[in-house]
């Protein structure tokens, strides 16, 4: 290893490190090219003078890159961030710098379209307060109101890109009429994958016994699913959000949850994740799981080592795949 070789540093989450201490796959992957190292950061707050010197960063999920934290960086050339989304960089601020933002677009479509499958299924079943009544002893199936028949119920799905179209897919086989909502998708997605088209998400809203949420975090979609929204559903409706948790509010989701104005939700994600109080954990009706809808032994695998190929292909000057900015 020459002592001038570049440095790649990965940025794991300290409030919940997902990585390996040895970084395995992607030393495998990067070989004598790059020094690899680890660090663990709440932010690019704690970034020390030895990562902002890196020439590539990987960044796992809920730890922040802006603009501040960008600017300090010095020789980066490309940040990587684990997964498909990247609303945790400043992707505008990397621009500006000439630091390219990368993702991994597909390395999990199967495991979170399965994920939101299981949430809804779940719902539909109503398999938690089944569950809890028969290990209390009881057997008066006292939840049977809100059990449904998939083939009577309309899935409803915003966001028809590689995740949304697994779960429509998904969906469609287990007897759910499907429909959907993207504005910026092309015209015959709907007749290829034999699934209904709306408009306007006021238009699918109040058709959905199940909503299921599949877009990206941005500026148009922060808070798309709020106060009036959630009343344009039917009180018998469930709401699955396995994309990011800012696209639902969460103070608005709670409060009908609560209200009995909504019948159940399953969120893989939150917004301000994790939950931050036990009242919020205590909500009624709400099945929350750990921003683990990408989660598999083998999507993992996957996911660290397309990012390792793209850090090695930006220390050693090659072209970059999955650039968003």
């Amino acid at each position: 290893m020459s002592a001038a070789a570049p440095l790649i540093a990965i940025i794991d989450w300290a409030s919940s490190p997902q990585g390996d201490a040895d970084s395995s796959i992607e030393r495998s992957i990067i070989g004598d090219a790059a020094v690899v190292k680890r660090w663990l950061c709440e932010s690019d707050a704690d970034f020390d003078e030895e990562i902002c010197s890196a020439s590539a960063m990987i960044v796992w999920h809920n730890a922040p890159i802006r603009a501040a934290g960008i600017a300090r960086l010095k020789n980066c050339r490309a940040i990587i961030r684990n997964g498909v989304g990247f609303d945790s960089v400043d992707v505008s601020a990397a621009r500006q710098h000439d630091i390219a933002v990368c993702n991994v677009p597909d390395y999990g479509t199967e495991e979170v379209a399965d994920h939101a499958i299981a949430l809804a299924m779940a719902l539909c079943r109503q398999l938690f307060p089944l569950d809890a009544e028969a290990k209390q002893l009881g057997w008066q199936i006292r939840t049977a109101p809100r059990l449904r028949r998939l083939r009577e119920l309309t899935f409803g799905i915003v966001g028809l890109g590689r995740i949304g179209t697994a779960t429509a897919l998904r969906a469609k086989a287990l007897g759910f009429n499907v429909i959907f909502h993207d504005p910026y998708l092309p015209n015959g997605a709907d007749k290829a994958l034999g699934v209904q088209r709306v408009a306007t998400l006021e238009e699918l809203l109040p058709q959905c016994d199940v909503l299921s949420l599949h877009c990206p975090l941005n500026e148009e979609t922060h808070h798309l699913i709020a106060e009036r929204e959630l009343a344009m559903l039917r009180p018998s409706a469930f709401v699955i959000n396995t994309a990011r948790g800012g696209i639902i509010k969460k103070a608005a989701i709670l409060a009908a949850l609560r209200a009995g104005s909504l019948a159940g939700a399953g969120l893989d994600v939150v917004e301000d994740e994790p939950l931050r109080s036990v009242e919020e954990a205590a909500t009624p009706n709400l099945i929350v799981t750990c921003h683990a809808a990408f989660c598999s032994v083998e999507s993992k695998i996957e996911m660290r080592s397309t990012s390792a190929k793209i850090a090695l292909a930006a220390v050693a000057g090659g072209a970059l795949e999955n650039v968003v900015n």
